[in-house]
């Protein structure tokens, strides 16, 4: 029963008191009037209840960043009456309560520029009420739903790390044969073997020779290292971090490149896309769903022999941390043979007064030391800055 219904209620209660205790006739009339109205709502409310389905209802297109999506609504019903109100209400993660009221057991709401991410629908449940807001009722709706909205990408026909000293004389490293060997176990030395299989670590422990035993394992060409720590976030520059890793490793997969995305969150995820047509979908999700919740430096991933962005032929990462231990791996790929690249966007930007960050002269000794270096700042357009065009000015602008 609402607030209204309640004093309703009580004032048909002391209506009647009143007529019975001063003998008023005319009082009694409209004491059973006040009862009965509230009888009567509690009646309809409840015959109105019963067994609901909530059904939403998208379009079929891709939900983007920074537009509006509207999502439908129909609920099933099984009641004797219908309810004079029916709304909707819902509980959004990120979005907060929504209250839709519904028409003919259908309703639509449009949410307004949604940001890029994973939307839960945690709870959903059916409010009724009479003609008169006297009496409510609220059933439980069994609805979880998930919305994603994804990055909005750009088309990238180059890449700011082709060329230079990565051309490779004019070769395209998708001939390159995307395999190299890997420590399977070791063993015990046996006569005759070269001395070049001796895993050393292993001999020194147990006191007698122990060899290598090695395994020609397939490698991803390309590698797209998402840094996700948090503490680096400022506004929406992750926003953009996941919009430069998606571009680069869309424009790798359209290439028909083996490549491998990985986010360095507070739960490492990594993805292969070895085919654009059966495993870019599942690399896009993970991009819409990405938060910036990591703990780890980037660097500490690089630091692991066996993970996949260590292993791939080529890596690109894509932070807006730049520690001196990230350089240094960087500049260790490189003097290894193994492609390294960075893209850093620029957390000052996104401040209040966008200014530029502090002097960055780690930026210009990775270009030095061959690691190709594109800077994005709030504003800047992906297509040039991720091309090959006014990379060279964007780095120096980021240590003048």
């Amino acid at each position: 029963m609402t607030l209204r219904g309640r004093a309703l209620l009580g004032l048909g209660l002391l209506t009647y008191v009143a007529a019975r205790a001063f003998g008023s006739k005319p009082l009694y009339p409209v004491a059973l009037g006040l009862l009965f109205a509230t009888v009567a709502a509690w009646l309809w409310v409840r015959l109105a209840q019963g067994p609901m389905r909530l059904h939403r209802e998208l379009g079929a297109e891709e939900r983007i960043e920074g537009d509006d999506v509207d999502v439908e609504l129909r609920l099933e019903r099984d009641a004797r009456v219908p309810p004079a109100s029916l709304v909707l209400v819902e509980s959004v993660s990120g979005l907060g309560e929504r209250r839709t009221p519904l028409d003919s057991r259908r309703g639509r709401y449009t949410l307004s520029g949604v940001r890029r991410g994973r939307y839960v629908f945690l709870d959903a449940r059916a409010v009724l009420e009479d003609a008169f807001g006297l009496q409510r009722a609220e059933i439980p709706l069994a609805a979880p739903w998930t919305l994603l909205v994804y990055p909005r990408l750009v088309e990238l026909d180059r890449l700011f790390s082709e060329g230079g000293i990565y051309a490779h004389d004019g070769r395209r490293l998708l001939l390159r044969r995307p395999s190299g060997f890997d420590l399977h176990s070791v063993r015990e030395y046996e006569q005759g073997e070269s001395l070049r299989k001796v895993h050393w670590r292993s001999t020194a422990k147990r006191g007698e020779l122990m060899v290598k035993e090695l395994e020609d394992a397939p490698r991803d060409e390309v590698a797209v290292l998402l840094d996700a720590e948090a503490s680096a976030v400022v506004g929406e520059s992750f926003d953009v971090q996941v919009r430069v890793a998606g571009s680069l490793l869309l424009a790798q997969a359209r290439r028909g490149r083996r490549a491998v995305l990985l986010v360095n969150g507070a739960h490492r995820t990594v993805q292969r896309v070895h085919s654009y047509e059966t495993d870019w979908q599942q690399a896009y999700d993970l991009l819409a769903a990405a938060e910036a919740d990591g703990h780890a430096p980037a660097a500490a991933l690089l630091g692991d022999e066996g993970s996949a962005g260590t292993r791939a032929l080529e890596l690109t990462v894509v932070t807006a941390s730049l520690s001196a231990m990230l350089v240094e791996r960087l500049l260790q790929r490189t003097l290894g043979q193994r492609r390294a690249a960075l893209v850093y966007v620029d957390p000052a930007s996104f401040g209040a007064n966008g200014a530029h960050s502090a002097p960055q002269p780690a930026l210009l000794r990775l270009q030095a030391g061959g690691v190709p270096v594109a800077v994005i700042r709030r504003g800047d357009d992906l297509v040039t800055r991720l091309g090959t065009r006014g990379v060279g000015d964007s780095v120096r602008g980021g240590v003048a």
